[in-house]
């Protein structure tokens, strides 16, 4: 057996250096994706590769099919390993959890250290916050992630890293995320047994925060909007910490029904005319502008007037943002959003939502695009979709969480873990994700 030196010595005569690789496993509604990125030299992210499949038995984020969800996460991974040229085997994945059972609440912990001769350090930290984790919660309630808010060290507040400080009583102020026990258990007993390891269970508007927004708007004031296909989450971040999180069990697929109801035609059709022709502010159309959609076999076809459309989508929407109305002003912190409101997510995609947004709650919007902490290339211009926010915030996150340097990707191959930019780039980019993207257009808002 080799010893590691040796090991180092042969990757660097073959021009191999090894790379951290994170993975990112979106379970959604409407689809299955997963996203594998690195650092670069410069400690930017790049992604690499990605892959989705249709997500078959999931409803509004909670697993409602074992098998068919296991048989989507393994073709969404299986399709990310083959974008990427060489020996490709993911191991490890960090996974988003939404649904209408997720759950937040304040809570304020005490730890009193028993050596006060020495300053603070992360081990002090990490018993407070592993006291948190043991809290009694409900019956078929789980605690998921504990966030430290702010420190208050011997009666000091407003503390934001008490490490290398003196004290002896150390408190925090915590936002915890609880979930019932049972859908917790279903996710990772699909990502298991879809043969994966997980290395962390993500909130998915947390994942996503930190793909769209900046510093500066977390510590300003900014509400978080991700409109996925089953469900519409929604973030609070105030002075750069995260305040209330909730879940609203209504998406881009309710719409996509009302369509179907509305217009009595089939769900394909109501989809595609909601992602082709779709405007959240009926307007904004014109009577006189119409679509025609084909009839069944022996039928005429029918037209459509788009503002007719629209008027559906505005109606269904605007319920959307009556929900998430409801939860900025539970959180206490309306007043407090200076930066206003960033909608992410597929159902970001619609025509002139951000003013629907502004007409309905007064405060600035804008769209969120993944890219504010990507590495700069040629590509980024193709990741720049909001239905991508989740899956690159779960990559951003795993690097976040992990300090210690494991690979979310075990490879066989020298080319994979030392390839070059240009090869990678050159075939995932240029042939493979233009194709891939328009997939996920068809079936995503």
């Amino acid at each position: 057996m080799k010893d590691k030196s040796s090991v180092e010595k042969n990757k660097e005569a073959n021009g191999v250096k090894r790379t951290k690789i994170v993975v990112g496993l979106d379970i959604g509604t409407t689809k299955i994706a997963c996203f594998v990125g690195k650092k670069n030299e410069h400690g930017k992210i790049e992604i690499l590769s990605m892959g989705k499949s249709e997500s078959l038995g999931v409803m509004r984020g909670v697993v409602s099919n074992i098998q068919k969800t296991i048989q989507s996460i393994k073709a969404a991974v299986q399709e990310t390993q083959e974008r990427v040229e060489g020996d490709l085997i993911i191991s490890n994945v960090n996974v988003g959890i939404a649904g209408q059972h997720i759950k937040s609440l304040q809570h304020k912990g005490i730890y009193t250290r028993s050596n006060t001769d020495t300053e603070i350090v992360q081990s002090d930290v990490d018993a407070l916050i592993s006291d948190m984790m043991k809290m009694v919660m409900n019956p078929g309630e789980e605690i998921i992630t504990v966030l430290p808010q702010e420190y208050i060290v011997d009666n000091e507040p407003g503390i934001k890293d008490p490490i290398g400080m003196a004290g002896v009583r150390l408190e925090a102020n915590f936002h915890i995320i609880t979930g019932h026990i049972s859908n917790v258990m279903n996710i990772r007993r699909c990502v298991e047994q879809a043969g994966l390891r997980i290395k962390s269970v993500i909130l998915e508007p947390i994942a996503s925060a930190d793909a769209v927004l900046n510093d500066e708007e977390k510590e300003a004031g900014v509400v978080l909007v991700d409109i996925g296909g089953g469900t519409t989450d929604v973030a609070i971040f105030h002075e750069g910490l995260i305040r209330h999180t909730a879940v609203i069990p209504f998406g881009g697929n309710v719409i996509t029904d009302d369509i179907k109801e509305g217009c009595m035609i089939l769900r394909r059709h109501a989809e595609t005319l909601k992602v082709k022709y779709g405007s959240a502010f009926a307007s904004e159309n014109k009577e006189q502008e119409v679509v025609c959609i084909p009839g069944l076999r022996g039928q005429n076809s029918k037209e459509i007037t788009l503002k007719s459309l629209s008027e559906i989508i505005q109606a269904r929407m605007e319920e959307i943002i009556d929900l998430v109305k409801f939860e900025i002003e539970n959180s206490g912190y309306k007043r407090k959003m200076i930066a206003g409101i960033v909608v992410t997510g597929g159902g970001a995609q619609m025509q002139h939502l951000t003013q629907l947004f502004e007409y309905c709650t007064g405060m600035d919007t804008r769209i969120g695009y993944p890219t504010e902490h990507l590495a700069s290339s040629n590509a980024l211009d193709l990741l720049a979709s909001p239905m991508f926010s989740t899956g690159i915030g779960l990559v951003l996150k795993g690097f976040e969480n992990d300090t210690k340097g494991h690979d979310d990707v075990v490879s066989n191959a020298s080319e994979v873990v030392g390839h070059s930019e240009g090869v990678l780039k050159g075939k995932f980019f240029n042939t493979i994700f233009p194709k891939m993207r328009a997939f996920f257009e068809e079936e995503e808002v």
